[in-house]
């Protein structure tokens, strides 16, 4: 039985997406962390306010094709959705390497958001109800795995050799691209179907149950999103780190997020205490954003980077609970949906906002800024009525 239920998790099709996705998700990371910040500035001369443009560009076509991928997916086979969408998203690789006007850099974000959207969607039409669990375990290890390393190496080959780490990142949107076409067209799953005026009746309701949430749920986007386009100029232009110093910073910051998020899920469960958990969180998170704008030495970077790793491995799982309790076990599709859209927005303003700022300003108003929102966000939560808000909860379910 288990070696029935091992092959068939690794089956050929599993096994596909997998490589697909982990692809995927590198040169996403790599692409919108480091490579559109940093080669977008240095190689092709743009300003701040256009790579925070560009990225949300990308936000936006990713975000807007999904509203419709269930569309898609009724009219067309699973292998032509992925495979057109990779053909775009290596088409937009190709056009930001050689794009210095501003505007074809904008539309080639956005054209690689159209690529990068349809991915996930069809993954979830891929998995099995009976391996579902350890499937979506393994493909999101696989995702932050591609997402973490995907910044951190095109960081350090950036310094070494900027042409290269882009032909690097085209052959990989190409292979993706490739792979795709070994892509069946049977799914595990359908995609759901609701009538749009029935959608938005609901999404009206799940709006007005959630007024609650809604401050902190931007702010908290917002202000991490506001960081995207900056990072990269700040450490080397306030901080006087290379690319490769720079990629120390962010595995400090991701190891400890990883190594964090265990433990302080368990000991929030233990001490069954979201608010706290979110107010140290985003108060210490704040706290560290803040230290920065004081231009420490590297060594002291690093820390800070770990700190801001632990800080969202504490409020990372108590954020989690916060939202399943809150979304009715009647409506989980639309709940996550929901929640998904609104903390979209910040995704979407922050870039664009960040860009402005440090043309406007330079970096360090950004970081301090930042730091405000998520200040005000600790003590939101410090003030947030959890009590009420789980009666208001019970009643609408």
């Amino acid at each position: 039985m288990s070696k029935i239920k091992r092959s068939s998790w690794f089956g050929r099709e599993m096994l596909l997406l997998s490589a697909i996705v982990l692809l995927v998700e590198f040169v996403r990371g790599a692409m919108l962390i480091s490579f559109l910040p940093i080669y977008g500035e240095k190689q092709l001369g743009l300003t701040l306010d256009i790579i925070g443009i560009a990225i949300t560009a990308h936000y936006l076509t990713d975000t807007g094709l999904k509203l419709v991928i269930g569309y898609l997916l009724d009219r067309f086979s699973v292998r032509f959705v992925v495979h057109t969408g990779l053909l775009f998203c290596l088409a937009g690789v190709l056009i930001l390497g050689y794009a210095p006007l501003p505007l074809l850099f904008i539309v080639a974000s956005a054209i690689y958001g159209i690529g990068i959207s349809p991915v996930w969607i069809v993954c979830l039409t891929k998995v099995s109800e009976e391996q579902r669990a350890t499937q979506m375990g393994y493909l999101y290890t696989l995702w932050f795995i591609g997402l973490g390393a995907g910044p951190v190496l095109c960081n350090v080959l950036l310094d070494w050799s900027p042409a290269f780490t882009f032909y690097l990142l085209a052959g990989l949107s190409l292979l993706a691209w490739l792979l795709s076409l070994m892509i069946s067209n049977t799914t595990a799953r359908s995609i759901e179907q609701i009538p749009f005026k029935a959608q938005m009746v609901m999404l009206k309701d799940k709006l007005r149950q959630m007024k609650l949430l809604l401050p902190g749920m931007i702010l908290q986007t917002t202000g991490a999103s506001m960081l995207v386009p900056i990072l990269p100029s700040f450490a080397e232009k306030q901080l006087g780190m290379s690319s490769t110093h720079y990629s120390f910073i962010l595995m400090a910051g991701g190891c400890c997020t990883v190594l964090g998020l265990v433990p302080m899920g368990r000991l929030s469960d233990r001490l069954g205490g979201k608010k706290w958990f979110l107010v140290a969180g985003f108060s210490l998170f704040a706290v560290a954003l803040y230290l920065l704008t004081w231009k420490p030495p590297l060594w002291e970077c690093i820390v800070l980077a770990a700190v801001l790793g632990v800080s969202y491995a504490a409020l990372l799982p108590a954020w989690n609970a916060l939202l399943a309790s809150y979304v009715p076990s009647s409506g989980q599709g639309l709940g996550w949906g929901v929640f998904s859209t609104i903390e979209g927005i910040g995704v979407m303003v922050g870039p664009v906002l960040g860009g402005m700022l440090a043309t406007a300003n330079g970096e360090l108003s950004v970081i301090f800024i930042s730091a405000i929102l998520f200040g005000l966000i600790g003590l939101f939560y410090l003030w947030f009525p959890f009590r009420a808000f789980e009666g208001e909860r019970q009643g609408a379910a």
